[in-house]
């Protein structure tokens, strides 16, 4: 198995923060601002020190951090908030669509974009769901806390998830 590419980063507080590179994370732990939580049981070995492949880092002090704003929709975070199931069908999604077209004035934000599959995608076009017909099966919303701190990691790490929870 591959060394893990990706380390879950706390607060002192134990409340995540971020998700850093490998690379990153034996930095923090060398230089003593962190402590490894949780370690695959693999190690990483320099010429002088072994060390084990860190899952979940904790900060050693307390980093005051200011409220974040949401960050935009992008193609592979819209996909994963919807489990890249399509909005309009149910089927596989590999696209986005923005459910009021951005042509007739709608804007691109959570709200309005969601995951669809290239038929439902070319068969609405630039048309209002009213015009086709057709109703979503949810409400799009703005992902919050720890759904919203791993949007960008293509692979959660199952270690993660007992400091994910919301």
């Amino acid at each position: 198995m591959p060394v893990p590419r990706r380390t879950l980063l706390l607060n002192a507080s134990m409340e995540p923060l971020c998700v850093v590179s490998l690379r990153r994370a034996v930095s923090l732990v060398m230089s003593g601002k962190a402590t490894i939580l949780e370690s695959d049981g693999r190690l990483l070995h320099s010429e002088r020190t072994v060390l084990p492949a860190p899952v979940v880092l904790c900060l050693t002090r307390y980093v005051h951090v200011p409220v974040r704003r949401p960050q935009p929709p992008t193609r592979r975070t819209v996909l994963q908030r919807d489990s890249y199931c399509c909005a309009y069908c149910g089927g596989s999604a590999d696209t986005v669509d923005h459910v009021h077209p951005r042509s007739r004035g709608g804007l691109h934000e959570w709200a309005n974009v969601v995951a669809a599959c290239a038929r439902c995608n070319h068969r609405k076009a630039d048309r209002l769901l009213a015009e086709l017909g057709w109703e979503l099966g949810y409400v799009p919303r703005t992902p919050r806390g720890p759904s919203a701190l791993v949007a960008g990691v293509l692979a959660m790490e199952p270690a993660w998830s007992a400091y994910l929870v919301a």
